[in-house]
């Protein structure tokens, strides 16, 4: 990641007091972890995970994120089921979709549903950082 964006994103966070609060959905341990980590090459995050909808849904209902990443296709509880809970109980958190096989059509939907963005795996680590700038700044 270039220099510049872990300062930007650090002076971001150094400006508003805290660290930024992100919660990465994701039922493949292995892409959470790719996420955190890199999350982790700066010092402006703080990271919740959840590896199913149910918990996502919790850990928004009784914290506060900044942003959510969030995969759309998991067993048991859809992605689109999560993204409606969530806007329910946090209906201006920024819900960034992350996703490697959804159709067309259930990525039209979710960007209906309120999705701020949409990103396909796999993810380069320049990508992945530019576009959770940007939602940040918005």
């Amino acid at each position: 990641m270039p220099l510049a964006c872990i300062e930007k994103l650090n002076e971001m966070a150094e400006k508003r007091g805290t660290p930024f609060r992100v919660l990465i959905v994701d039922d493949e341990k292995w892409v959470q972890d790719v996420f955190k980590d890199f999350c982790a090459l700066t010092d402006a995050f703080t990271v919740d995970m959840a590896d199913n909808g149910a918990d996502a849904v919790e850990k928004a209902r009784t914290n506060q994120y900044d942003l959510i990443t969030l995969d759309l296709i998991m067993p048991e509880m859809s992605g689109l089921e999560v993204l409606e809970a969530i806007k329910e109980v946090s209906p201006h958190v920024p819900v960034m979709i992350i996703t490697g096989n959804a159709t067309e059509k259930i990525v039209n939907k979710a960007g209906i549903m309120g999705a701020c963005s949409i990103m396909y795996k796999p993810i380069m680590l320049e990508n992945f950082i530019s576009e959770v700038m940007a939602t940040l700044l918005k």
